[in-house]
């Protein structure tokens, strides 16, 4: 049985490793495009929603887009 050889090497693991433990900010910023994920697509989402619900609100108020 011949073991399988390792997706990365060991000295790349330890490098990566010991550069994410040093890093002074919170665990989910650490990556370089972890604050598009964890920050812009939750502000765009929360504004789409807030102008959905204020459009809405809106064609309530004066009687927009009823069905007869």
């Amino acid at each position: 049985m011949s073991s399988e050889a390792p997706f990365r090497p060991r000295e790349k693991l330890v490098e990566k490793q010991k550069y994410y433990q040093n890093v002074h900010k919170y665990t989910h910023l650490k990556g370089p495009l972890d604050k598009v994920t964890s920050v812009a697509i939750p502000l765009a989402l929360a504004s789409t929603c807030l102008f959905m619900i204020g459009r809405g609100i809106y064609n309530m108020s004066h009687g927009i887009g009823k069905k007869e």
